[in-house]
């Protein structure tokens, strides 16, 4: 996806955060209404997974109230770590799926089309921009979650943005960080949070992403010959030289010791401000390019879409359309989704008066256009991140491998992947 295109879809869906819906101010949407009974007994049950984990808990209370308000029963499925697809997949094949879950990916819709019911009669889709709408074969088979975006979150008590606004300066930074007995830049060991998001940036700077992606997967293009790859290298291996080996570190404690102030900053999502909440963080904080190449632009995207199960029964299909007109239309499900989830919305007229400081820094990238496109879940192979380039960045942390040696395995592993 080019730039301009994401910046006009992403745009048109936050400036459509200030219309008005006229869904919303009733308690339940109409068509959950249908499923409520006056004795309160269950009026049907369906399942949730999806791989978000840091609304997971917020999800389980969405359930309960849902259930009172309705009298369909949700169960959320437990997410484990970095297996989720895998594990969906291995659910769908075996017919034991769940009726609603999430996708990441236009490779993985392509991958599960067979399990993905239409959606085109949900009741608040014309109030959502058509481009953030997942399809596959003109059907429309998922909705958008929300609007995320990635960077360098940084304290600005501890640094300023014009020392980590070019290579060089990142790097020196990440030095200087560890003389001073500090974290300059931290990753965690989880597969997106180690090296699939990271590895966005110089994909999505090159003039044609796609084609790019393409003339990597044809053997046309080594990436450790592109200068952005070089680029990144050089922050990988000053984290590499100078900090704790980020395979010892959870995504919980690199969040946590951020907010304490350990860190000075970590490349992460709005999505993490959540749990700063268990601290008493009394800094400011933003969200920063990372400046490879010249870059100044943080990576904005559509991080995944509920999706509802093809092959479950007639009845268990209309329960889960139901939800999600809930979710969407009602007051309640907008609570969850603005304040409680900390979504930034999708659906016009959806308010979100409170962003926190993160999620403000993506919505405000989005109205100046100072974004770049999450190549990695349009073009990238399906899977490739948790099967084959955490595996990469493991052996670069933990061994001797140069990093010239660690951007011709990322590479190998594309090629690999994509023509599997």
């Amino acid at each position: 996806m080019k730039k301009r295109k994401i910046v006009s879809l992403v745009l048109a869906t936050v400036l459509g955060a200030s219309m008005v819906l006229g869904g919303c101010g009733s308690k339940g949407g109409s068509d959950a209404s249908n499923t409520e009974g006056a004795s309160g007994e269950s009026k049907g049950k369906i399942t949730i997974f999806q791989q978000k984990t840091e609304i997971y808990d917020q999800l389980k209370e969405l359930a309960k109230d849902y259930e009172k308000e309705t009298g369909v029963e949700v169960e959320v499925w437990q997410i484990s770590g970095d297996d989720y697809y895998q594990n969906l997949k291995t659910y769908m094949s075996s017919e034991s799926g769940p009726t609603v879950f999430s996708l990441s990916s236009s490779t993985e819709i392509a991958e599960m089309s067979a399990y993905l019911e239409d959606l085109s009669d949900l009741s608040f889709l014309d109030k959502i921009n058509d481009d953030l709408i997942a399809k596959s074969d003109d059907k429309t088979v998922g909705v958008p979650m929300t609007a995320e975006g990635f960077g360098l979150v940084y304290n600005k008590n501890l640094i300023s943005e014009d020392q980590i606004n070019t290579t060089d300066a990142l790097v020196q930074t990440i030095k200087d960080a560890t003389a001073d007995g500090e974290t300059g830049l931290g990753l965690s060991q989880e597969a997106y949070f180690l090296i699939g998001q990271i590895l966005n940036t110089p994909f999505a700077l090159q003039d044609d992403p796609a084609q790019f992606c393409q003339d990597v997967y044809d053997g046309k293009v080594n990436i450790a010959d592109v200068k952005e790859f070089q680029e990144l290298g050089q922050i990988f291996e000053a984290i590499k030289e100078n900090q704790k080996n980020p395979l010892e570190v959870s995504y919980d404690d690199n969040c946590g010791d951020f907010a304490t102030g350990k860190t000075e900053m970590i490349h992460q999502g709005n999505w993490c401000y959540s749990l700063f909440s268990s601290y008493d963080v009394d800094f400011d904080m933003g969200i920063a390019p990372l400046p490879i190449a010249g870059n100044k632009s943080i990576a904005v995207g559509v991080p995944s879409v509920w999706c509802v199960n093809t092959d479950a029964s007639d009845s268990d299909k209309q329960l889960a359309k139901d939800f999600l007109n809930w979710l969407y239309t009602s007051e309640t499900g907008a609570d969850y989704l603005t304040n409680k989830f900390g979504f930034i919305p999708v659906v016009d007229g959806m308010e979100a008066d409170n962003l926190d400081p993160l999620s403000q820094a993506v919505s405000d990238a989005i109205a100046e256009g100072n974004i770049i496109p999450w190549t990695f879940n349009e073009e990238w192979p399906a899977g490739i991140i948790t099967t084959y380039l955490v595996q990469n960045a493991e052996e670069y942390f933990s061994s001797d491998m140069t990093t010239d040696e660690f951007l011709r395995a990322l590479n190998d592993s594309f090629v690999t992947a994509a023509n599997e």
